[in-house]
């Protein structure tokens, strides 16, 4: 019976283990059925920098990112006791809403080809991440050192964007 007992007890930890690493992947799914197809038509039309990464490495970039940023906000979440516990608003907050950002930029950029509203939502996802770094600091130094290839592949995405951007004007309106 207490052998039964531990392994429920365990069996709990890896739901939410589970959950919260694949949370983020959700948004890469749904983004990837909006980006297959653009990929092939829009995006190719597209002045880009030479120093972009190809186009393969970004699924297997995003793939990584998601899945530690994911394992990170399970640490996180472990520390604090939960959701609801006093402090978890801020650093679980934060994660939230670049988990949104994130989430936001294919539809953007991809969806309805708005190069310079992807450009802004970028911006405040790279803030916004740099933020939920500060915040989880304090409560997980492995959550926040698997953050940081997050935040240093947001930096080169920032600068493709702008690069695009800048490179592409959108159509004048009459």
């Amino acid at each position: 019976m207490l052998i039964n007992g531990e392994l429920r007890r365990a069996e709990v930890m890896w739901a939410p283990m589970l959950g919260l690493t694949a949370l983020p992947h959700l948004g890469g799914i749904c983004g990837a059925f909006i980006t297959r197809k653009e990929v092939k038509t829009w995006y190719p039309t597209l002045n880009k920098p030479s120093w972009r990464p190809p186009n393969a490495a970004f699924p297997v970039a995003w793939a990584l990112l998601y899945t530690g940023m994911g394992y990170g906000s399970y640490l996180v979440w472990k520390e604090l006791g939960g959701f609801r516990q006093e402090g978890a608003l801020l650093p679980l907050g934060l994660y939230g809403l670049q988990l949104a950002l994130n989430w936001a930029w294919t539809p953007i950029f991809f969806g309805v080809h708005k190069i310079k509203m992807a450009l802004v939502d970028i911006v405040l996802l790279t803030g916004t991440v740099g933020a939920t770094m500060v915040s989880w600091y304090p409560i997980s130094q492995p959550a926040t050192l698997l953050m940081t290839p997050y935040l240093l592949w947001l930096c080169l995405a920032t600068s493709l964007n702008y690069r695009i951007w800048r490179d592409n004007p959108e159509p004048k309106r009459d």
